[in-house]
């Protein structure tokens, strides 16, 4: 024990002499890191998405040469393989894109459609009362618009050759992929929705009905089909040619809505993106048919009053200022925006600082506001938190920001018999009934259905500028929790210095108008629960929120953070793939 202590001493007085000597003369005992969280770095070009197998084969069309775009196509039709929940060809979303010889942005509304059959009438019991075709089977489908996005984004911008970034995903849904331990568990949980479909049941069950378990191999030879058509035939085979004829086919079979005139007709659109300025930095993102954007832009323009900083990231304070913010511009986006093709939407005056310093002044730092004091309704209940983003860099500096959805996980369940792929259910996020106070399902006006008429979104895919270059990419699945996962990320770059792998990994909070519950991660600081309900706020501790995929471009590199929430996630630099294949090639004898 005395030699023990004595050890103990000379250390101490080892350690003293140490402090004591100039600065320069320390010997580094070892190598010391500032943050606990750190991104994947790359000196090239980036994809980070909800699945690993997928920014790798978006990675590897930019080391053969592709743009950002090309890797965007790519990802896109390799995520329909390998993430079925959400991945997907039967759906529609939302892309942001950075053109950097041009320096803009454009951005490509590509959200499913109605029918030109649908009517509400088609979806409501005899009381008025939504049935559950608007969310289960055929009738459920919007008109899908993700392979007119892709098109319309590469006939615009892309560099290689349409099949040669198609054949990925051709050869993946032929050859089978590997299952993951998250796609078992998924196909468990998501028999329910499958169920109803036999063609669905023959694609993700083996012949005896089991699941496939993790480490066995899925193969997809129809959805291989119909991605080889899309390959080779074109985009346009989807909509007018053999693959379209299946796709009517079975709606004829099965009662469902969509007809061979409402897939000729449907055309991804190019928008103009909508951006506002906070703390010296450009948020540029999505315009309507995505509300997400809108009520972005509107939260940052009342946060840019408070001294988020100084509150510090997560406290009480801030988490109080967050939630009372979040709250008025969820209840803004409830009946204001449609789909700008039948409505006029005042963008302009939701996203304007004016009205942003008006709106903020209801923000009270001592009481949480009741949501009737807010609201009558939220038009968005029944979002889905199943939809997936991707954000990708390449070396030009050209910047892809990707949100796409079916809906909820698996989306209507309906596979679509002999093409492999399944439809989206986003008749759902219509108002099926309007002007109902108290209704438990979208109501607004503006948002009505109507034929050929584009659903709100909560998606907000988003670029951030710095100094007017392209410096943070981010986007996130997660229903009408979308908008506020982006804006967190946001402020914990902005205004709390982390680095991008920190601000993706930090605990989140979701407050929307109804319900008024404050939903928090696990992380947060159990003291300041005690203060937040002294607040009068109705705290749910919850599971997680979202499944960011965010690249931030500084000091010359590309940093990628993969949101750990969802298993299987990745970012994958192109600089690393090309060392990983060095590697390779050394080892072998």
């Amino acid at each position: 024990m005395k030699r023990f202590t004595a050890a103990i001493a000379a250390t101490a007085l080892c350690c003293l002499s140490i402090a004591q000597a100039p600065l320069a003369a320390q010997p580094q005992q070892l190598l010391d890191y500032d943050t606990i969280h750190h991104p994947v770095t790359d000196d090239e070009a980036m994809v980070v998405s909800q699945n690993a197998l997928s920014s790798r084969i978006g990675a590897q069309i930019m080391a053969q040469g592709g743009n950002a775009v090309d890797a965007a196509v790519a990802t896109a039709f390799a995520l329909a393989v390998t993430l079925p929940r959400a991945g997907n060809l039967g759906g529609g979303g939302f892309m942001l894109v950075y053109l950097a010889e041009e320096d803009r942005t454009v951005a490509i509304d590509y959200r499913t459609a109605a029918p030109a059959a649908a009517e509400a009438k088609l979806f409501l019991d005899r009381k008025g009362r939504r049935e559950d075709n608007a969310d289960y089977g055929h009738m459920a489908a919007a008109v899908p618009g993700t392979v007119a996005g892709m098109k319309l984004a590469h006939e615009r911008w892309g560099s290689l050759p349409w099949e040669e970034v198609v054949q990925p995903a051709v050869e993946l849904a032929r050859d089978g992929i590997v299952v993951t331990r998250d796609l078992s568990e998924a196909l468990r949980w998501g028999r329910k929705r499958l169920e109803s479909s036999d063609a669905a049941i023959a694609t993700f069950f083996k012949p005896d009905g089991s699941p496939y378990m993790y480490g066995e191999t899925l193969k997809q030879p129809e959805l291989a089909w119909t991605l080889e058509r899309i390959a080779t035939a074109g985009a346009d085979d989807f909509y007018r040619g053999e693959i379209a004829q299946r796709i009517v086919a079975d709606m004829e079979a099965q009662g469902g809505l969509i007809a061979m005139s409402d897939l000729a007709a449907y055309e991804a659109k190019l928008r103009e993106p909508i951006a506002t300025d906070y703390r010296g930095l450009n948020v540029v993102t999505m315009p309507p048919a995505s509300s997400g954007g809108v009520a972005l832009l509107q939260m940052l323009n009342m946060l840019e009053g408070f001294n988020l900083k100084a509150m510090g990231h997560n406290s009480a304070s801030t988490v109080h200022i967050l939630s009372e913010a979040m709250k008025l511009a969820y209840a803004d986006r409830r009946m204001s925006m449609g789909d700008p093709d039948f409505v006029n939407n005042p963008v302009d005056v939701l996203i304007s600082k004016a009205y942003a310093e008006e709106r903020s002044k209801q923000i009270s730092r001592g009481q949480s506001s009741p949501p009737e004091a807010i609201s009558p309704f939220d038009p968005f209940a029944h979002e889905s938190p199943d939809t997936t983003h991707f954000s990708i860099v390449d070396r030009q500096g050209n910047v892809v920001s990707n949100t796409y959805t079916l809906g909820s996980s698996f989306g209507s369940g309906t596979l679509v018999a002999g093409a492999g792929f399944l439809l989206d259910n986003q008749i759902k996020n219509f108002s099926l009934r309007t002007n109902v106070p108290g209704a438990t399902f979208s109501n607004s006006e503006m948002n009505k259905i109507a034929p050929g008429k584009r659903m709100m979104s909560s998606m907000t895919p988003t670029i951030v500028f710095r100094d007017g270059k392209p410096f943070l990419v981010v986007g996130s699945p997660g229903g009408s929790s979308i908008i506020n996962t982006v804006l967190q990320i946001v402020l914990n770059v902005a205004d709390h210095d982390m680095n991008v792998a920190e601000a993706t990994f930090a605990p989140r909070l979701h407050q929307n108008w109804k319900p008024s519950a404050l939903e928090l991660e696990p992380g947060f600081n159990p003291d300041s629960l005690g203060v937040l309900q002294s607040l009068g706020h109705e705290i749910e501790l919850r599971d997680t929120i979202g499944s960011a995929q965010v690249i931030m471009l500084d000091g010359g590199k590309v940093l990628g953070a993969a949101d750990p929430r969802r298993p299987g996630s990745g970012a994958v630099g192109v600089g690393n793939l090309r060392i990983e294949a060095r590697e390779t090639a050394a080892a072998l004898p």
